[in-house]
């Protein structure tokens, strides 16, 4: 199929898969512009030279480069990813006591971001695909991550139900709790 209609076809399939998903929690503008960052130059180019069909080419590009600059590019426009709600601390002094901290998420970015999650799983996984999927991921990389105790309790909330009580039961309380509770 080639590096371009593989990665084409990848992206495409994920934005799918989230719209599917956000329409089913009533987030119907984040379903339509989820990820549209993945079709500029600067992220798609990347994602045809690293493309290999059963991962982000972002890890790819970070393993050969050391970073991922279609990364950086991608987390600093799309809300839904929690490196972007990351921000200095609230001293603001600018001296050597400022640090980097997680800000917490918005109750409709947390949302999409579990959509995204699980298309992602969806997309790479396959026919193989298990509603446990996306927590499994979480265990492997994410739980370490400098996420806000808020998001992190809600986001982990949410890959638990899915893994015990499916998507019907998840997608119904997360539209409950997380989109019709405030909008925000």
């Amino acid at each position: 199929m080639g590096k371009f209609w593989g990665h084409l076809t990848t992206i495409t399939k994920h934005r799918w898969a989230v719209r599917k998903g956000c329409f089913k929690i009533g987030l119907y503008w984040q379903g339509l512009t989820h990820d549209l960052s993945k079709y500029s130059p600067s992220e798609f180019w990347v994602g045809v030279k690293y493309f290999q069909g059963d991962r982000s080419p972002n890890n790819a590009e970070r393993e050969d480069k050391g970073y991922s600059s279609a990364w950086l590019h991608h987390k600093g426009r799309n809300k839904h990813h929690y490196e972007y709600w990351i921000d200095y601390n609230s001293h603001g002094s600018g001296g050597k006591d400022d640090i980097m901290v997680p800000a917490p998420m918005p109750d409709k970015y947390i949302a999409e971001m579990i959509m995204d999650r699980i298309a992602a799983s969806k997309v790479y996984r396959g026919k193989d695909y298990k509603d446990s999927d996306p927590l499994d991921y979480y265990w492997k990389g994410t739980q370490n991550a400098p996420l806000h105790d808020y998001t992190r309790e809600k986001l982990l909330k949410y890959l638990e139900m899915l893994a015990d009580k499916g998507e019907k039961i998840t997608f119904a309380e997360i539209k409950r709790e997380l989109v019709k509770k405030k909008k925000q």
